[in-house]
């Protein structure tokens, strides 16, 4: 294993103390619980936006925490999710009285630890709501999560309902977007080559020399197959068609009741893509794959899109949320209106993330 880390136990701390000292007018991050947050935190009249997950894929989450996106991000170990401790206590953080959203992406932990956050959130008498992204089209269920894996929406989620917050909207309209949002997006992965988790010391998976995996997920999980190698032109028509041929899918969802102050079930479907629809195009590194190369799916991705009767209007091409220094990509396209586009093209001031300031 060759990483530049100092000991393994100090990994995710030393790495939130570097990203506090070099970018002190953003964030701002506290230990024990550990959480980055808005330096200007708590913004007065509204809605706080938070998120959260395993270290290892930043810039996600951390590296969208500023003006537009996050209020706040709650980073678990390498691969592993936050604590509710973390996420209670930035909620209580960055909460100013107009409610807090978690945007919790499908995997177990990060659910359940989400969950268990809202209620205590609930009983200090702050509004709350969870909204699930679960976008990945290559696997319904899998080792980390019952039904499908949260992974590349989650960056326009959190980009689109940011703007969304920052223009005065309120909970139930936050809540409203994100659901829209995540129902509008649609991801699918692929890898080259594994990465190693630091306290693991060894790579998460093999694959040989002409081997590449179809439909990982971002932690290294498994994906649909394992095949030969071939163009980055056929890998992209396989992943984008697999995503624009995906049928209408419906799952039962958990959200919060404030109201009742408690769990209901609600049933979503997603309406697939049609001729005519307008999109954003997100290719992105998973952490090994330079730009230049993603520009080369890009180009078919286009082209795939175009012979199949859908317009990219807006795209996002790099590495925002990654796999530590796995080699490969993942595509995502999100359905747009008006509503989307107003709140994608809006200001954003994060790290990670930053356009029209």
């Amino acid at each position: 294993m060759k990483k530049l880390i100092n000991a393994i136990p100090d990994v995710v701390k030393e790495q939130l103390e570097g990203m506090a000292a070099a970018h002190p007018d953003e964030l701002k991050v506290h230990f024990e619980p550990n959480y980055v947050y808005r330096a200007d935190a708590p913004v007065a009249g509204k809605v706080a936006i938070i998120s959260g997950g395993g270290s290892g894929h930043e810039p996600m989450h951390g590296g969208f925490v500023g003006m537009g996106m996050l209020d706040a991000a709650c980073p678990g170990e390498v691969f592993t999710s936050p604590t509710p401790d973390q996420m209670y206590e930035a909620a209580k953080a960055v909460n100013s009285g107009a409610g807090v959203l978690f945007l919790v992406k499908n995997y177990t932990g990060d659910v359940l630890n989400f969950e268990t956050a809202a209620e205590l959130a609930h009983g200090d008498g702050i509004p709350v709501q969870n909204i699930l992204i679960d976008d990945d089209v290559a696997v319904k269920d899998s080792l980390y999560t019952a039904g499908r894996r949260g992974v590349g929406t989650t960056v326009l989620v959190e980009k689109i309902v940011g703007a969304a917050a920052e223009a005065g909207y309120s909970l139930d309209q936050c809540s409203d977007l994100a659901r829209k949002a995540n129902q509008y997006g649609r991801s699918m992965g692929m890898a080259l080559t594994s990465c190693t988790v630091p306290a693991a010391g060894k790579p998460t998976f093999e694959l040989g020399e002409n081997e590449m995996e179809i439909g990982i997920g971002i932690h290294g999980e498994p994906g649909q197959k394992r095949m030969p190698l071939t163009s980055a032109d056929e890998i992209t028509e396989m992943m984008a068609m697999e995503i624009i041929n995906d049928g209408a899918y419906t799952r039962v969802v958990r959200e919060w009741d404030r109201d009742a102050g408690d769990w209901y079930d609600k049933s979503l479907t997603d309406a697939p893509f049609q001729k005519g629809d307008k999109v954003i195009a997100f290719v992105n590194s998973m952490g090994g794959t330079p730009v230049s190369e993603l520009y080369a799916v890009y180009r078919k991705l286009d082209e795939v899109c175009k012979a199949n009767g859908i317009e990219i209007v807006r795209n996002l091409i790099g590495p925002y949320i990654t796999s530590l220094e796995m080699a490969g990509m993942s595509i995502t396209l999100m359905k747009t209106d008006d509503e989307i586009l107003k709140f994608w093209d809006a200001p954003v001031k994060t790290p990670g993330l930053r356009w029209g300031v």
